[in-house]
């Protein structure tokens, strides 16, 4: 059996090598050929080259957080419907029911800046969203968030894959807040919007690491305050958006970037020319209502009432102190006006008490640093012959030449001793990175031109001496103040007796736009005689907080001066016989500290005759305005400088 398997095995093979060789021959033909021909065929040489071969890796890298647009607010048509959405007029009668018609129609806001501002746009120059639920439905419509067919009032949108328009709204658990919240949501609902309500801690939304510093909303409301200089670089700047790779840094919390709107802020921001501010502002606002980041609802108001024969009696919006105008109210048949204060100063040394009710008695007696009022936001002259402005001649804003280790003021507004590296605005306006040597920085010398009938109220004129006296005491590490921002960036600060003037000198670099308003130093009455035998130029810095004459019963050049303090009870304000404004109208003002509880009351009772905003928080009590139907009191609802408003979330995570 074996033998026989070797034998098939050795004739397998051999036929399998027959056909191998078979394969390998060429295949024999009977041709009629006589002649056998060669053909040459050519052959392609192929040169081999040494290739490197590099291994791609693939790293995945984390995508820069909030640079996706959000998914709902990402899209200006529904933006533009929120606007539309929103019934302002009614926000503002929700949380003040109790003030007129009138007063409440100048709530309602259309940019960041306040209606009556100098830096307003002007309706003209904007786009404005009346409340229009229609058109914002319609544009709801348009951008695919629509309602089905027939559907039955509170329905919500959604979108093609059936989801739903619904908003996250975050703001504080302030009771105020959580009324017109409430009201905003019906507004949206009936627009068919799902506004979801999250009432935050104020600790939480306005925290250094939560919040609003970590742009941790959809829809966020709370309030800004608006001031004389809008600034408004840190709110709306591109670069001025927080971010994880910025450190959180800036306030532009919606995430907005309009580069036309951002050059225009730095600009406004760039010049001290009144007029060409006024026109990038403009241009800005055009640009912040089309591309609405923020939606703004309205100004808070402020509240006062007066007994209703006061005349005078005139509180603006942008004016910090009511009492500006103090000196021409009057009374038929009084002889004193008398102030219910429900909160006492502390004391009326300007310089480190900043309670409100202090500074409005400073007001009053001329004692305050404030040398000029702000009307509507605007500012005019008060103890000064005119404003210290570019325009007017009274500042130069020279071209200097600076070099390393000089002392100067930075892009970013800090000083510093120059040096290579540092960021700074040469005199063209260009931000530059300094490198060394000399460069060219702006410079600006302020002259203030005091009014020449400036009297202390013991006859005596004002003079350089007292000029300097504030400059030493403000800008003493000893006088008790905090701040010393203006003393640390004034180069020099002189005084002449010739016109009474003051020239102040500020580091290269400086471009602050208020530049001729809030630089000035107090003025303090350097030979006025103290108690205790010493003149006042005399004292050293640290006693001047606790001096009767500078905590009790400080000198200025208002229309009154004050005459007795009885603590816990009353003020006693008489006729300054030498104000440069003549005799007041009313010769005597007193000012009694009343309780909150009792306020009212004594008002109706004729027991005062004015209770000002820090008494109503600008909301009138139902008490105030049945007695202002009656005719016992009139009422003064004005615009406060506060603002409410809503940030939207354009960008997500």
């Amino acid at each position: 059996m074996n033998t026989r398997k070797t034998i098939l095995v050795a004739f397998s093979l051999l036929l399998v090598a027959a056909f191998v060789l078979s394969a390998c021959q060429p295949v024999v033909q009977t041709v009629t050929v006589v002649e056998t021909q060669v053909v040459e065929v050519p052959v392609e040489v192929v040169t081999t080259q040494e290739v490197t071969v590099v291994e791609t890796q693939i790293v995945e890298v984390e995508k820069e957080a909030y640079t996706t647009p959000h998914p709902i607010l990402g899209d200006l048509k529904v933006r533009q419907a929120l606007a539309y959405c929103t019934n302002k007029l009614e926000l503002v009668q929700s949380v003040y029911q109790n003030i007129s018609p009138e007063a409440q129609a100048k709530l309602p806001m259309n940019t960041w800046i306040p209606n009556d501002h100098w830096a307003y746009a002007g309706d003209e120059n904007i786009t404005i969203y009346p409340f229009d639920p229609e058109k914002g439905m319609a544009l709801l419509d348009e951008a695919g968030w629509t309602l089905p067919e027939g559907a039955e009032e509170g329905t919500f949108r959604s979108n093609a894959a059936g989801e739903e328009l619904s908003l996250q709204f975050t703001t504080t658990t302030a009771t105020f807040r959580q009324t017109w919240a409430a009201v905003l949501e019906q507004q949206y609902a009936a627009c068919g919007i799902r506004m979801v309500r999250l009432h935050a801690p104020a600790s939480w939304w306005f925290g250094d690491t939560t919040g609003l510093a970590r742009r941790d909303f959809t829809l966020g409301a709370y309030a800004w305050v608006g001031e004389a200089d809008p600034g408004g670089l840190t709110l709306y700047a591109c670069d001025q958006i927080p971010s994880p790779s910025n450190g959180w840094e800036g306030q532009n919390y919606p995430g907005w970037c309009n580069e036309a709107a951002t050059a225009d802020l730095k600009n406004a921001n760039n010049t001290l020319i009144k007029d060409e501010r006024i026109e990038f502002y403009k241009t800005q606002q055009a640009e912040f209502t089309k591309d609405i980041p923020v939606i703004p609802l309205f100004n808070r108001s402020e509240a006062y009432v007066t007994r209703p024969d006061l005349a005078g009696f005139d509180p603006v919006p942008g004016e910090e102190y009511y009492t500006y105008n103090a000196g021409t109210w009057s009374v038929p048949g009084e002889d004193t006006i008398v102030f219910g204060f429900t909160q006492e100063p502390a004391s009326l040394f300007g310089l480190v008490e900043d309670a409100y009710v202090a500074h409005a008695v400073l007001s009053l007696l001329g004692a305050d640093d404030k040398h000029y009022t702000s009307l509507n936001y605007d500012f005019q002259p008060f103890i000064y012959e005119q404003l210290s402005t570019i325009e007017s001649g009274l500042t130069l804003n020279n071209d200097v030449e600076v070099n390393e280790g000089d002392k100067v003021i930075d892009a970013n507004g800090e000083i510093v001793e120059l040096a290579a590296g540092m960021t700074i605005r040469n005199a063209a306006g260009e931000e530059i990175e300094y490198t060394g040597g000399p460069v060219t920085m702006k410079q600006l010398v302020v002259t203030y031109d005091y009014r020449d009938d400036l009297k202390w109220p013991d006859g005596t004129a004002v003079t350089a001496e007292d000029l300097m006296l504030g400059y030493a005491i403000d800008c003493d590490k000893e006088s008790g103040a905090t701040s010393f921002i203006t003393c640390d960036k004034t180069v020099s600060y002189e005084a002449t007796d010739d016109g009474l003037k003051a020239v102040q000198t500020i580091l290269p670099g400086d471009q602050y736009p208020l530049y001729f308003a809030d630089r000035d130093f107090r003025i303090y009455p350097a030979n006025r005689q103290l108690g205790d035998g010493r003149l006042l130029k005399d004292v050293p810095a640290k006693e001047w907080a606790t001096l009767p004459e500078i905590a009790e019963s400080p000198w200025g050049f208002g229309p009154y001066m004050i005459t007795d303090w009885v603590k816990g009870e009353k003020l006693v304000l008489e006729t300054h016989p030498y104000w440069f404004g003549g005799t007041p109208t009313t010769p005597n003002v007193v000012i009694s500290i009343v309780t909150a509880e009792n306020a009212e009351a004594q008002l109706l009772g004729g027991q005062v005759d004015l209770l000002d905003n820090t008494t109503f928080a600008g909301a009138l009590p139902e008490t105030m305005t049945t007695a202002e139907a009656e005719g016992r009191v009139k009422t003064y609802v004005e615009p406060s400088a506060t603002w409410e408003h809503i940030d939207l979330a354009l960008f997500t995570k």
